[in-house]
């Protein structure tokens, strides 16, 4: 009888592995299985595995981080709830503050490793890579982001304009907090500002940002006849006094513009680079190592911070009518993109099933969810790309962080459905031209939003001001956005990670070429394709 070996698999419900199956002319299987003691069966078909104490004691190992973290989640709903239903009296901002205090401690240590990892990860990534590969990776990158950003505007006002949200008017809609006095303008000539940060030191904790002053307009300012002012009334934002300010924020744009240009210029020096690149790559390997720690804390920290978050939700009522129609209508477009779109376009390009991949990046969501900051969850991203889905780092140092500062799908659908919400709230008719202002806008807008909490609020005021609606008008959504940024943050983080596996398997080929990483993270390139070209050039 001949026998073909076609395949080697395992079963991860027992120790016991399949080693190898075999199948006749007949097309009978036979399966040659190990026990967990050694003794090696043959039988025909599948074969039946005993459940064990053993085995289940091994599933449960393998997979204990996921159960800790869903534990958490749910513990963290849990004891909300019962602290803000075991008294009558609403919980103080300093009781609230006790309450999550422990997960403060661990997003606090988190977004302390975010300037360590970008710049290293930026750094010995793109120094690693041959400047043509660096410049095919990032294409693809860049071109995947811009892709997967339009489609979920173009999503978002889909579902807007069919679901209709909002009634045309805002009986129900509480006001909670205030606009900023800003223009279109000012909002692009500060995301292009702070990409040129004039000190690094500082960017790694102030961003910059224009502030407009309103005039004090005496009775002989021009202004007044202009614009024929009465009193107590103030000229538009363009005649407003200009100054500038710095706010405590990380200016990440321009930290991933200095750590690709360093790491570019390391690329071009060769083996005269090597002694700052290994530099690099070593905090970077020493940053995947502290993270690797603060991961099996993660699901105290984040039990602590849904608590506190479930104690800081003032009404759940206020789910219910037009907000509760506008929140419902942006979730349904973000699990839409992350679980319909982003999974086809992968498979599409790949011709992989994305489950597996998507399943090993459980922890990076849920801590996306916690913290509602895609660049405090770099860490764990990083860590589930390369540890559970085998991503080269190369790809991952390099993608990721870039992807962090500009892939926002979940905030460029939320801002495409709450500016045209906002004009239906107000009866406010848009034209063809006007939505496809509010699809650009809410692109670069999104573009623009660092990864820190609530950040799309401020770029919002920019897709407001398309259709010609006050800033003040933020202010009608800001009720339900700190919920509906955590599930945007998520998706975000979704969408990196997609992006960083497609990148790699579509770049795999030139990296084998270019070299393998062996175990310290060193690229071992083949001895004939050393070249002392760029060393040489580096030189004139």
């Amino acid at each position: 009888m001949d026998n073909e070996i076609y395949q080697e698999d395992e079963i991860c419900v027992a120790d016991a592995k399949v080693r190898k199956r075999q199948e006749d002319n007949s097309g009978q299987q036979t399966v040659v299985w190990t026990s967990p003691d050694g003794r090696t069966t043959t039988s025909m078909g599948r074969p039946r595995v005993q459940f064990n104490p053993e085995s289940i004691k091994g599933c449960m190992k393998k997979h204990l981080l996921p159960i800790l973290t869903i534990s958490g989640v749910v513990g963290g709903v849990v004891l909300g709830l019962i602290l803000r239903y075991v008294r009558t009296d609403t919980w103080s901002k300093r009781e609230i503050m006790y309450v999550g205090y422990i997960g403060e401690l661990f997003l606090r240590a988190l977004k302390a490793l975010i300037i360590p990892l970008i710049v290293s990860s930026l750094v010995s990534a793109i120094g690693s890579l041959d400047l043509s590969l660096s410049t095919k990776i990032g294409l693809r990158a860049v071109g995947y982001y811009m892709t997967t950003t339009v489609s979920a505007v173009i999503l978002g006002i889909i579902l807007v304009v069919s679901i209709h949200p909002g009634q045309g008017d805002d009986e129900g809609i509480t006001r909670v907090g205030a606009g900023r006095n800003i223009t279109t303008v000012d909002l692009l000539m500060d995301l292009v500002r702070n990409i040129f940060p004039p000190n690094l030191v500082q960017a790694s904790f102030e961003t910059y940002r224009t502030k407009l002053v309103p005039p004090k307009l005496d009775v002989n300012d021009t202004r007044i006849a202009k614009y024929n002012l009465s009193d107590g009334d103030l000229p538009p934002k363009e005649e407003w006094d200009i100054e500038g300010e710095y706010t405590a924020a990380l200016n990440i744009m321009g930290m991933v513009m200095f750590a690709t240009a360093l790491g570019l210029s390391l690329s071009r020096l060769g083996h005269k680079g090597k002694p700052l690149l290994d530099v690099f790559q070593s905090l970077s390997d020493a940053s995947m190592v502290i993270t690797s720690w603060l991961i099996w804390i993660s699901p105290l920290g984040i039990l602590f911070l849904v608590a506190a978050m479930m104690l800081e939700m003032e009404d759940f009522s206020v789910m219910l009518g037009q907000l509760g129609r506008y929140f419902c209508t942006v979730l349904l477009g973000i699990f839409i993109h992350g679980f319909i779109i982003l999974p086809s376009i992968y498979t599409v390009l790949t011709r992989k099933l994305p489950f597996r991949f998507l399943a090993n990046m459980f922890q990076a969501y849920i801590t996306a969810f916690a913290t509602a900051s895609s660049s405090g969850t770099l860490p764990v991203t990083f860590q589930c790309l390369e540890e559970k889905n085998n991503i080269d780092p190369r790809v991952t140092r390099f993608v990721i962080p870039i992807g962090a500062t500009i892939n926002m799908d979940g905030t460029a659908l939320y801002e495409a459905v709450a500016a045209i919400f906002i004009s239906q709230v107000r009866a406010i008719p848009l034209s063809i031209g006007q939505i496809i202002a509010v699809s650009i806008t809410a692109t670069a807008a999104a573009i623009g939003a660092a990864g820190i909490p609530q950040a799309g609020l401020v770029t919002m005021v920019m897709v407001l001001d398309v259709v010609g609606l006050p800033a003040e008008d933020v202010t009608l959504i800001i009720a339900v956005d700190w919920l509906l940024d955590r599930f945007r943050t998520m998706i975000n983080v979704l969408g990196d990670s997609i992006g960083a596996g497609l990148v790699y398997e579509l770049s795999k080929k030139e990296l084998e070429q270019l070299g393998n990483v062996n175990a310290n993270g060193d690229v071992e390139r083949p001895s004939n394709e050393i070249n002392m070209d760029a060393l040489e050039s580096s030189k004139m």
